[in-house]
């Protein structure tokens, strides 16, 4: 079966710094996938490689076995490969809806009208609300963003995420900043999407990912130096030698 994303020899260089090191990735269909390492391993210049925020020194990319290695990011979008970032980028004084329905608005092309029907825009509200459902938010569909907790606010910016209709999710430490009270709610509710949207993820709290991913490959120096169930992860020893003897449990 043809990967939803790989990527072949890819290679990132800043002058004589080699930070992304020939990296063979595999991500299957509908997997739940979750690359891990210490600081510094380049998880997250991976991810901006795969999505077109950085230019590749060397390498291909493919999405669903179409080379999308020089596409530009917004190009990507269009192709089905969607991210989320470290830090929320959220309109605050709007709704959670408004929000959700500013996103599908674009893709229904209604995003450069400035007035419209209620009618006209009949599909791109169901669909904004299907997405609000889906993430578990009714209840606070009509709250202000400012006015949401923080684990709400990495939801809203899924919510954003999905409302492009990815095919493949990657998310940037989507727990980053999250109250544990909430993390764990967060991760369920990601697990829970539909298996028709792939996700590829970086976290580093390791018990979250232990949770959540059916497959984890491990970075480190820009390098993957292993891939395997949780299972053959938590009891790899070199994993074990990177993070010096830091729990890693199932």
């Amino acid at each position: 079966m043809t990967p939803a994303i790989e990527t072949q020899g890819l290679v990132k260089r800043f002058g004589a710094f080699t930070v992304t090191n020939d990296v063979n990735l595999s991500v299957a269909a509908g997997a739940r996938q979750a690359i891990i390492g210490p600081n510094g391993a380049g998880k997250t210049t991976l991810i901006n490689l795969l999505t077109g925020f950085l230019p590749p020194s060397a390498g291909q990319i493919r999405l669903n076995g179409a080379d999308i290695t020089r596409l530009a990011q917004h190009q990507r979008v269009e192709c089905g490969l969607v991210r989320t970032f470290q830090i929320n980028r959220l309109f605050n004084d709007l709704t959670l809806f408004e929000s959700v329905l500013l996103a599908t608005n674009e893709r229904f092309g209604l995003g450069g009208v400035f007035w419209q029907r209620r009618s006209a825009c009949r599909d791109s509200i169901a669909e904004a609300w299907r997405i609000v459902e889906l993430l578990g938010l009714t209840e606070v569909a009509n709250v202000q963003t400012k006015e949401l907790s923080y684990g709400r606010q990495r939801l809203l910016e899924i919510a954003l995420a999905l409302a492009a209709k990815p095919a493949v999710l990657l998310l940037d430490e989507p727990a980053a900043g999250v109250p544990a009270e909430e993390s764990g709610e967060l991760f369920r509710t990601i697990s829970a999407l539909p298996r028709d949207v792939t996700v590829l993820l970086i976290e580093h709290d390791m018990q979250l990912v232990f949770g959540f991913a059916d497959r984890i490959t491990v970075l480190v120096n820009g390098a993957i130096l292993t891939e395997g169930t949780p299972g053959e992860i938590a009891n790899d020893r070199r994993v074990k030698e990177v993070y010096l003897g830091e729990a890693l449990v199932v």
